[in-house]
């Protein structure tokens, strides 16, 4: 039936892979890119390097196969903005990644303006630095260019026009509802907000369906041209979608470069709930019309981070790999917690200002107590945001799937159960978020008929029950709730 290439473009690196229609990886390549950090808070990448990038792995993929790319599909890294030149489709500016903080001063003077009601009731966000509509105004200040000539999108908007040759501007709804221009209600760009943040809506990508048509390659396209593109979701939607989660209450966990806890709560949008971010799940074109499902998300900035920190930062570790092994070397860290604000908390904190604790330190610890608090720090975290869920849902979560990078170790899967009183289960396939946006595209194209077809493929490798009494859990978590209140308005205003 063909294969789908599937485009998994992160924070730190992009990933192509080939799915056939049993939704198994028949090849996949990957490669890192440059992280820049001009000023503390402020994290950029350059645009030109990730389409590199992802010609790169693309050709690499699409050199082993045996069989024809018949669709493509994209999961990109979200609220990351690029401004290119229409003309010459070149960037403007690096782009300002999601991590950055650099408008957090503007984001007060949002508050204090009183645009937080209008933000949360038509975007289902909160007023952060986080989203994409201060980046976008922060870098329109700086290039002072007229808008008639420039593009402004997310990261699978720019990928899109470069795959088609400059010939579609599009995103998906997903991808839209991060920027805090976008209306979750109506699905369509804020007019009131694009004239708060100086936007023209003609510099926007158009906003279609998850599993619709975003045009086809060109020539330049190292995959090959004419394949078309129906597949785009934000990454941790398009987690939601690859673990199956299309029913009511399912819930993930993507441990990534940061955590993100998102629970499918249907077709209808959900009241505002503090610490908790209302968001577009996805939007499929059906027989029936457009369909919308929603969710709510809880977003943790650094989990994944936190592990490079260890490696790049300190030299604690080498390989991201020997975290765990190096945890296990000890059986508890001697009352030390590592609160990894190195951008900000997020939910359900919200506090740009907080900065990274490592707090309890005595002449006895050593690598393995910061190496096994650092991997705490991600339980802890989660269990926030799966706290405020239950309150907000009312109910008490059944289960967590989870999937990304720090999901192979089993430590990590059996403190997340401990903590959450709940069993954590994952799947074979540790590409859980590709594999969302190779579903919506072949979802499109016909090679899956259905959800329960994409369902079907969903398989477990481990499922992981809570071993530890609650009692002595939420000991542990009180004294990271302490940890926290420390890290809390650390950075100047």
């Amino acid at each position: 039936m063909g294969i789908i290439l599937a485009i998994d473009a992160g924070t730190t690196g992009v990933r192509a892979l080939a799915v056939n229609e049993s939704g198994k990886i028949l090849s996949e390549s990957y490669k890192e890119f440059t992280q820049y950090f001009p000023q503390p808070g402020w994290v950029e990448h350059d645009p030109e390097e990730i389409w590199n990038s992802v010609q790169s792995v693309m050709s690499q993929v699409v050199a082993s196969l045996k069989q024809p790319v018949v669709a493509i599909g994209i999961t990109n890294q979200r609220e990351t903005v690029v401004v290119w030149d229409r003309v010459t489709s070149l960037p403007l500016h690096r782009a300002l990644v999601w991590q950055d903080r650099r408008t957090a001063s503007r984001c007060e003077e949002l508050e204090k303006d009183g645009l937080r009601s209008a933000v949360r009731t038509s975007t289902g966000l909160i007023i952060d630095p986080y989203f994409s509509a201060t980046k976008i105004e922060w870098i329109m200040n700086r290039i002072g260019r007229s808008q008639k000539k420039i593009a402004i999108g997310t990261i699978d908007s720019w990928l899109i026009w470069k795959l088609t040759g400059g010939r579609v501007h599009a995103t998906d709804a997903s991808n839209a509802s991060r920027t805090m221009l976008f209306n979750i209600k109506n699905l369509s760009w804020e007019p009131d907000l694009l004239t708060y943040f100086g936007v023209t809506e003609s510099s926007l990508p158009d906003v279609r369906p998850s599993n619709g048509d975003f045009g086809v390659t060109s020539k330049d396209a190292t995959c090959g041209a004419n394949i078309p593109i129906r597949g785009i979701a934000g990454d941790q939607q398009s987690s939601l979608f690859g673990h199956a989660a299309f029913s009511i209450g399912d819930a993930k966990n993507t441990y990534g470069t940061g955590s993100f806890v998102l629970m499918n709560v249907g077709d209808k949008v959900p009241e505002p709930v503090d610490g908790l971010l209302s968001t577009v799940a996805w939007l499929l074109d059906t027989p029936k019309g457009t369909e919308p499902t929603y969710a709510l998300e809880g977003s943790i900035f650094s989990t994944g981070a936190t592990v490079q920190w260890l490696r790049d930062g300190l030299g604690i570790i080498s390989e991201a790999s020997e975290l765990e092994g190096l945890a296990l070397q000890c059986s508890h860290t001697g009352d030390v917690f590592i609160v990894p604000a190195f951008v900000g908390l997020g939910s359900p904190w919200w506090d740009p200002f907080a900065r990274g604790t490592l707090i309890g330190l005595t002449r006895g610890t050593g690598k393995p107590e910061i190496a096994r608090a650092a991997i705490e720090s991600m339980v802890y975290q989660t269990r926030d945001v799966t706290e405020a869920m239950e309150v907000a849902s009312g109910s008490k979560i059944r289960s967590l799937r989870v999937d990304g990078g720090a999901s192979v170790m089993n430590l990590l899967l059996q403190l997340q159960a401990d903590q959450l009183q709940a069993p954590v289960l994952r799947p074979l396939s540790k590409e859980v978020t590709a594999l969302g946006a190779a579903y919506l595209a072949g979802l499109s194209i016909g090679i899956w008929n259905s959800l329960d077809d994409i369902s079907a493929n969903w398989k477990l490798d481990i499922e992981v029950s809570p071993e530890k009494a609650k009692s002595f859990c939420d000991t542990n978590h009180a004294r990271w709730l302490q940890a926290v209140d420390r890290s809390r308005g650390w950075a100047p205003k």
